[in-house]
């Protein structure tokens, strides 16, 4: 039996480069492509980062009782969903998989899979790291955002609470100062859990 390894941490913590680099290293672990409804970043390709869909689309699929969880940010341009859809992407008889997800999701996940059957992994670091990442990441965007850079920061206290971190079964964590070192340290941890 396969195993879903939830990869979460706050925006800035290196989750898309550990992630990147995990499926480098155990070419074993499929991927699961999330939806949204957020406008796609530059360099972002559709069905790659995001199945990238619209209001309309999400309401389709939710209506087909395909959406396995859902979570809405408020944003400065309005409503963004971040949605994982059952849509044949998951069989846990075949594989195991890693995906990017929140706390949130991940008791979604934990719910609908079953606890023996999902892995928490909290990638974490100091906020002062997180805002000095955080910049950086969006000085290099074509047409900064910096509004929206504080909301993501302001709306990740809250939805990486200690609380919510307990509910999402999260009893290790996984520092990122080095994304090689974190990443070896990860792939130690799925190894002694395969």
């Amino acid at each position: 039996m396969g195993k879903l390894y939830c990869l979460m941490g706050k925006s800035a913590t290196g989750k898309d480069t550990i992630y990147k680099k995990l499926l480098e290293k155990a070419p074993q672990l499929r991927t699961i492509t999330p939806y949204t409804t957020r406008p796609k970043r530059s360099g972002e390709q559709d069905g790659i980062e995001y199945y990238f869909t619209d209001e309309a689309g999400l309401n389709k699929l939710k209506e087909a009782g395909k959406v396995i969880e859902c979570r809405t940010y408020n944003t400065v341009f309005g409503p963004w969903h971040f949605f994982t859809v059952d849509d044949g992407q998951i069989d846990l008889n075949d594989s195991s998989y890693l995906v990017i997800i929140t706390p949130e999701a991940c008791v979604k996940f934990l719910d609908y899979f079953g606890e023996d059957n999902v892995v928490p992994i909290y990638i974490t670091l100091p906020d002062g790291e997180l805002l000095s990442r955080a910049l950086n990441r969006e000085n290099s965007q074509e047409t900064p955002h910096y509004d929206e850079l504080c909301r993501r920061f302001l709306a990740d206290l809250k939805d990486f609470s200690e609380e919510n971190l307990r509910e999402a079964h999260i009893d290790k964590r996984f520092t990122n100062w080095n994304a090689d070192e974190t990443v070896e340290e990860i792939i130690n941890y799925i190894n002694t859990i395969e």
